[in-house]
């Protein structure tokens, strides 16, 4: 099995949503553009948001088998993927890629 490093690397706030929508929230989300973590053979590694994990899962898996090439041809690096987690109001967009 690999190691996959997962970047978040931007949030959306989407706010006219959230004034007509949402419940006011102290902590709404906890993850910080930048921040990274790595996954070993394929499990959430501690930290991680367990939402966002559930988003992106299977491709962390598929990619810590040896996989990829996602959607043929998606990613620039086939080894890798960008995926957003399912926040309607602030979702998080993350990198994630296979390393060796």
């Amino acid at each position: 099995m690999k190691q996959v490093k997962i970047t978040a690397v931007r949030q959306t706030v989407y706010t006219d949503l959230v004034e007509r929508y949402e419940n006011p929230m102290e902590h709404p989300c906890d993850v910080a553009v930048g921040q990274t973590w790595v996954s070993t053979d394929g499990t959430r590694p501690d930290g991680l948001c367990p939402e966002a994990w559930e988003t992106m899962r299977k491709f962390v898996e598929a990619l810590a088998r040896g996989e990829g090439n996602f959607f043929d041809g998606w990613m620039k690096n086939s080894y890798s993927a960008m995926v957003s987690c399912n926040d309607g109001f602030r979702p998080m967009t993350f990198h994630i890629e296979r390393i060796d």
